[in-house]
């Protein structure tokens, strides 16, 4: 048999094949069924499928997400196929891709190793706000509704999240459901006291409306009105009930409320429009009496106004905005009869005549006597006694001519 030579092996003549390699030649088979040259070509075909198998990871290593494990035991698989390949090539050069690659893998484990820790840290950040906020939750809230539907959003985002480390996880999971725990309780716990509170403000409420309705029948207006506004503020200080009882016994309230004040408006009304009434039969009679005046004769006129003030009285009290102008405008008629009866009494009186005349008698004589005092100062030439004659004949004189007017009006 005739041999055959290759740059990376070789077939001898008794068939044997042999690759070349940095540490040497080694056997890798035997080739008896045809010429050398054929058995170089299956050996390299051999090793061009080799080659391809590693060309191929190569590309998923570079171009593709594939795992560093995968990648390692791939790499490691073709390092023993290499290792003990029955072919014939560069099986050092595909010794040296693999190591490229190995470098390669170990940088991608490095990266995803520090990835996975990366994301295991804010796994933990973000769980430890979810369990803070939910801690924070349970402690301090007070609206439940909101913060319940808080706590499902928390439990929603915890489950969503990316896992830290198992026992981190664990440890925050176990904070997180005796948060919520807590949460619950402290629910629970207000309700049940709310719903106490609730059926003490039915117990009082309830008592009010009987006591609203044992009294809505009453006339007496003042007293009535008073206890309602207290019942009211009562009803605002017993707390809420449930909404259904609530607007059930708020109902009954105001209905005997209503009832009551109606009534009292419907009176009130009614005596409203009878002072109305009145009103304008006292303007009548204040029209009437205004006739009398001015006053002519003071008797006449007293007893016709003694007979309207009969009728004055027996009209009945008026609206308040009414009184005022009414009586004030009777006053000023009966202050004018008043002073016309006056006047004329002063002129029929004969002992006020009679006083009048003696006065008006006096201060004539003493007249009398100043002038002639005057006349004899004047003769003398006593200047001082003249003018003191003059200025006492001024005022007696003064006062003359007013006891004449008072004498004129008693005489008529």
């Amino acid at each position: 048999m005739s041999t055959a030579n290759d740059p990376w092996g070789r077939v001898d003549a008794d068939g044997a094949v042999y690759v070349r390699t940095a540490e040497g030649e080694r056997l890798v088979g035997s080739w008896q069924a045809g010429s050398p040259e054929e058995a170089l070509a299956f050996f390299k075909r051999k090793y061009q499928s080799l080659e391809t198998e590693i060309a191929l990871l190569e590309q998923r290593v570079t171009t593709t997400d594939l795992s560093p494990g995968q990648a390692r035991a791939t790499v490691e698989r073709l390092l023993a196929a290499v290792a003990d390949a029955h072919a014939v090539g560069d099986l050092d050069g595909l010794r040296t891709r693999l190591d490229a690659v190995s470098g390669l893998v170990d940088h991608r484990r490095d990266e995803v190793r520090a990835a996975r820790e990366h994301a295991r840290t804010e796994a933990k950040d973000v769980k430890e706000r979810i369990v803070v906020e939910a801690e924070q939750i349970a402690a301090e809230a007070t609206h439940w509704k909101i913060s319940g539907e808080r706590m499902r959003q928390l439990l929603d985002e915890w489950k969503t999240a990316p896992r830290a480390e198992r026992a981190i996880e664990a440890a925050l999971w176990k904070r997180l459901s005796s948060a919520r725990n807590a949460f619950t309780k402290r629910r629970k716990a207000y309700f049940a006291g709310l719903e106490e509170e609730r059926e003490g403000a039915r117990d009082r409420k309830e008592k009010l409306v009987l006591e609203a309705e044992a009294i809505a029948p009453s006339t007496d207006w003042g007293s009535t009105a008073s206890a309602f506004r207290e019942l009211m503020r009562s009803w605002k200080a017993a707390g809420r009930c449930a909404r259904g009882t609530e607007e059930e016994l708020w109902s009954r309230f105001k209905a005997a409320q209503d009832a009551f004040f109606q009534a009292r408006s419907n009176v009130f009304s009614a005596k409203e429009s009878e002072l109305r009434g009145h009103a304008d039969l006292k303007q009548q009679l204040l029209t009437e009496a205004q006739g009398l005046l001015p006053v002519t004769d003071g008797r006449a006129a007293r007893a016709a106004l003694r007979a309207i003030q009969e009728r004055w009285e027996q009209a009945g009290a008026v609206p308040r905005e009414s009184r005022d102008p009414l009586e004030s405008g009777l006053r000023r008629i009966e202050e004018a009869v008043r002073k016309a009866e006056d006047a004329q009494w002063r002129r029929t009186n004969p002992e006020a005549l009679a006083r009048a005349e003696g006065t008006v008698a006096q201060l004539r004589s003493a007249i009398g006597q100043l002038e002639e005092q005057l006349r004899r100062a004047a003769e003398r030439g006593d200047t001082g006694a003249a003018q003191r004659a003059e200025e006492s004949l001024a005022a007696r004189r003064a006062w003359l001519e007013e006891a004449e007017r008072t004498l004129a009006e008693l005489s008529g």
